[in-house]
């Protein structure tokens, strides 16, 4: 099916998009210039169960790899995140927020540590490539900075570790969260990590060759024939019921970490360096203005989110929706909101302007949505 969308070489096609093409996508969004399926021949819903039951594959080949390489590759890494990353081995990968000069989030990569002088930090939509250029040739660093040919493919849901174990050997099951093996892939070996933008468990296969695309999609789909493979994307409903966040949606260089409930990934002490030290110091000193909280919102299905949607409490404005939509499992709309200090606690009862001018009834509530918590606001 044609997605209709005219490519070209700004709009980059991964290693994995003949596959999909032929399973049917049809829908993409452009993140890093690089194309992100967005939907199949199922609905939102479908898909969120198949997701919730079985196992699917998903084409991130749009998280492009930063890769920083040489002696200064260390000093780089931990200059551009509040996270601390001394004490990260080779083996693990880290989620660290990427800010600016005022604290201002830039980035929210999942960071791979290769060797001690080797890291790719995994982007989200935008161009921390250049950024990273510019700190290593302003700082006159002993570092090779390069986007590798090097693309994610993930797989996710309760039987992902079934499927990738048998393509990766059982080995692959000894892996704890957000750890990787090096693990044998016909004549290659393949970074194989426990992660993935799920709560549902999995892994992202890292492959390193971008002509052995079709070789990896097929090896899995065939060996995941009785487990209900299923191509597949990132499911809305059950990110925003996760509480995961888009960087360009919850948060963007407006926002610093504590509004997005980042603080336990910012470093406070002075043992180490980062670009925004001071800014962010200041912001902790005074706490954040707004946190990112989630909202149960009242009445039928919402519409779709395409732009920020105003939250007020007695007529006074208080913040806004950045993703909503309603939620199978808890029988509401839920929606991932930046609130205002004064409101943010649990229970504060406000209002939701949506696009057409009515006003829905919402409530706040902690993130992640859970059963509980719509059951204790109803």
């Amino acid at each position: 099916m044609s997605s209709g969308l005219v490519t070209s070489r700004r709009n980059r096609r991964t290693p994995y998009t003949d596959s999909v093409e032929k399973l049917g996508v049809s829908g993409y969004s452009i993140v890093n210039h690089t194309l992100l399926p967005k939907s199949f021949q199922r609905t939102v819903q479908e898909d969120y169960w198949h997701l919730k039951a079985h196992v699917q594959l998903w084409d991130v080949g749009c998280q492009r790899q930063v890769e920083l390489r040489g002696p200064d590759a260390a000093r780089l890494a931990q200059w551009m995140t509040p996270r601390d990353l001394r004490e990260m081995r080779v083996g693990q990968c880290f989620y660290a927020p990427l800010i600016d000069e005022k604290a201002g989030l830039l980035n929210d990569p999942v960071v791979i540590k290769r060797a001690e002088d080797w890291f790719w930090f995994s982007i989200a939509d935008s161009d921390i490539l250049l950024w990273a250029k510019g700190l290593a040739l302003g700082m006159n660093l002993n570092v090779e900075v390069s986007e590798p040919d090097v693309w994610p493919l993930a797989v996710q849901g309760p039987k992902a570790e079934t499927l990738v174990a048998r393509v990766f050997g059982d080995e692959i099951r000894e892996a704890r969260y957000f750890e990787f093996q090096e693990r044998p892939f016909c004549d290659r070996t393949l970074v194989v990590a426990r992660s993935g933008y799920s709560k549902q468990g999995g892994f992202e296969i890292y492959l390193d060759d971008g002509t052995r695309g079709d070789e990896l999609w097929e090896t899995l789909w065939d060996a995941g024939h009785d487990l209900e493979v299923s191509p597949g994307c990132p499911n809305l409903i059950e990110r925003i019921e996760g509480g995961l966040l888009s960087y360009g949606n919850e948060m963007t260089r407006e926002n610093n970490p504590l509004e997005i409930n980042l603080d336990r990934f910012c470093h406070f002490g002075n043992e180490i360096e980062f670009i925004g030290q001071s800014a962010l110091a200041d912001i902790a000193a005074l706490g954040p203005s707004q946190r990112m909280r989630g909202l149960l919102i009242e009445g039928d299905s919402c519409p779709p989110c395409g732009k920020p949607w105003p939250v007020v409490c007695d007529g006074i404005p208080i913040g806004q929706v950045t993703s909503a939509i309603w939620s199978p499992s808890l029988k509401h709309n839920v929606g991932l909101s930046l609130i205002d200090q004064n409101f943010w606690s649990s229970n504060v009862q406000v209002q939701v302007a949506l696009p057409d001018g009515s006003m829905r009834k919402a409530v706040v509530t902690p993130l992640p949505f859970t059963q509980a918590s719509q059951v204790a606001n109803q």
